[in-house]
């Protein structure tokens, strides 16, 4: 027990030398992305705090399901809102942006980010290939 004790204290000591130190970017984030080639644009809502992305975009032309009068196959529904995470790292970084959908239908994209001027320019790689710009706020 003797022996357990300093190594606690010592564990308890060293835990703020491995947290995080703040980055430039950290803050609230807001913006609209353009339509991209899904004419489809974005309203993006990220928070960074000690250089981890939490936010989401939200596709405000998404539609639910649309009642079927011809008994066709319906087209599949658009997600409308996507989780965005990831890590700044100096430079351009990549972040992964995963849809809400129900069922086994995951859907998931890459976004690079970087800082230009005061404004954070975030383009989806892939997809519809829509680019943001966001700013404080």
């Amino acid at each position: 027990m003797k022996k357990l004790l300093p190594f606690c204290l010592a564990l308890v000591l060293a835990v703020p030398a491995f947290a995080q130190a703040p980055t430039p970017l950290d803050g609230q984030w807001r913006g609209q992305s353009d339509g991209g080639q899904c004419n489809a644009p974005l309203d993006f809502d990220l928070t960074i705090d000690t250089g981890i992305v939490d936010g989401s975009a939200f596709d405000t032309t998404a539609r639910g399901p649309v009642p079927n009068p011809k008994k066709s196959a319906p087209p599949a529904p658009t997600p409308g809102l996507w989780q965005i995470h990831g890590l700044v790292k100096p430079g351009t970084f990549s972040l992964l942006a995963v849809a809400s959908v129900k069922a086994t239908d995951r859907r998931e994209g890459r976004l690079t980010a970087n800082l230009q001027g005061n404004t954070l320019v975030v383009t989806e790689s892939g997809g519809c290939g829509r680019t943001a710009r966001l700013t404080r706020g």
